[in-house]
């Protein structure tokens, strides 16, 4: 009995040293893709002013949205707050933005300009056609109060997101 006994625990600690873990992987593909389609250039039409706005000899940029499942993204684009890089500046910079739909694959995509959400600098959209939009934001800094801008090379970045929902 005592063999019985002893045997029966070795072959019940062997069934749990031999138990195994099987991972189950997977991969989701986005469908919602994004590209700068233009960059953007700072005009300088007063001392004081950058503007991206082509009336101020600047270049709006463009991104793109391509979204292969319709009503599953929303499009974010934030217009800039301050510069990445610039020369050093001792008086307040003052931002204002704007992003608007400018061109898209399907006549329907129309609505999305018109149920835009504006946040702050961020302007929200509401991807529900599958297709290609395409986002055009201005963006102008104001420097002091009528202070001339330094001279050197002034970079900001307009961030395109694409949020599942």
């Amino acid at each position: 009995m005592k063999n019985v006994l002893i045997a029966s625990l070795l072959l019940t600690s062997s069934a749990v040293i031999l138990a195994a873990e099987a991972p189950i992987v997977g991969n989701v593909q986005t469908r919602c893709l994004i590209t700068t389609d233009t960059n953007g250039v700072f005009g300088n039409p007063l001392p004081s002013k950058l503007s991206t706005a082509s009336a101020d000899g600047g270049v709006v940029p463009v991104v793109r949205y391509d979204v292969t499942l319709a009503d599953s993204y929303l499009a974010k684009v934030t217009t800039p707050t301050a510069f990445s890089t610039s020369p050093a500046l001792a008086d307040a910079v003052t931002w204002t933005g704007s992003t608007t739909v400018t061109k898209t694959t399907d006549a329907g995509m129309a609505a999305y300009e018109t149920g835009k959400v504006t946040y702050g600098s961020t302007t929200q959209y509401d991807l529900t056609i599958a297709g290609s939009t395409w986002f055009s934001s201005e963006a102008a800094a104001v420097y002091g109060v009528s202070k001339s801008f330094p001279g050197g090379s002034y970079t900001a970045v307009i961030v395109a997101e694409c949020i599942a929902k």
